[in-house]
């Protein structure tokens, strides 16, 4: 499902086939997956297929407060919730903001899972309460975490479903949830980088004065590599820092990290060097030998 067009899934080797079936399909599925919103898509439909048709996915960045919401979706109207949240006393006993930030266990929530998590005040618990008549009585959700940039993130499944229904459900799929979560958002994340310069309607030339930004180049050697003046250069780096939001050069180095333009800089500069790390542990244990 590339949102493109169809196509003919390929073939699994039949190693690959000794997950749940409905696991390694939605994988292979979103091997074709190249743009968030068909990552998106699939992950709805996987959803649905289980009966959670509300599908919430939010995730922020700047730690370690995590104060900085860098999107939010859903698979539904949550305009209501959205209100709730204004009030920062409701917000900081949600879900995102009391488990996410801290802990990486999947936690199953809702107003048929009230008692069985941290306190809420009555303001969140009527949040719930809404929630459930909305049909969100109860669901799953998976804490995501990525570190350069440091994010963190949640998606949650959930349902009208009773407390005896939901954990029929998390023992029949929970680890299908839990493996679609973490890998859909890695993909996820991945395109929603690259699409950071289509949001921003940053030009092919602004990607490649980033990069050289990013390599640590002062302005007379990026000018030169560009066939640029200096002046034309600093123009064009004021025009990127406005689309991107960016304040200074460090911002834009790191923008150009984080969107995927430099190489992994924990890698070996020279590539004649031998720069891998290999760790072995003993299997001998038993043989006295050789301690």
């Amino acid at each position: 499902m590339t949102g493109t067009g169809s196509h003919t899934p390929r073939a699994l080797f039949a190693a690959e086939q000794h997950t749940p079936e409905l696991l390694h399909r939605f994988l292979r599925d979103l091997e074709d997956c190249d743009t968030t919103e068909a990552v998106w898509l699939r992950l709805v439909q996987l959803a649905r297929s289980l009966e959670l048709p509300f599908v919430d996915y939010n995730v922020a960045s700047a730690a370690p407060t995590w104060d900085h919401m860098l999107f939010s979706r859903t698979s539904y109207d949550s305009r209501w919730l959205h209100e709730a949240n204004q009030d920062p006393e409701v917000m900081r006993w949600s879900y995102f903001q009391g488990h996410a930030r801290h802990h990486l266990t999947p936690i199953l929530l809702g107003l048929e899972f009230v008692e069985e998590n941290f306190h809420l005040p009555e303001a969140r618990v009527g949040v719930l309460r809404e929630a459930a008549r909305r049909g969100l009585r109860s669901g799953f959700a998976v804490p995501l975490r990525v570190h350069a940039p440091p994010q963190v993130g949640l998606i949650a499944f959930l349902g009208d479903h009773s407390r005896r229904d939901m954990l029929s459900i998390v023992k029949a799929h929970g680890w299908v949830l839990h493996v679609a979560a973490l890998s859909a958002h890695q993909r996820y994340m991945t395109h929603f980088a690259y699409e950071f310069f289509v949001r921003n309607d940053i030009s092919e030339k602004q990607r490649e004065m980033l990069a050289l930004v990013g390599l640590g180049y002062q302005d007379k050697v990026i000018a030169e590599k560009l066939g640029i003046s200096v002046s034309a250069l600093r123009q064009r780096m004021h025009n990127l820092m406005a689309k991107a939001g960016a304040h200074n050069r460090a911002e834009i180095a790191a923008l150009a990290m984080s969107a995927g333009l430099l190489p992994d800089p924990q890698r070996a500069l020279d590539p004649e060097s031998e720069n891998t790390l290999f760790q072995m542990d003993r299997t001998d244990l038993g043989d006295d030998s050789l301690s």
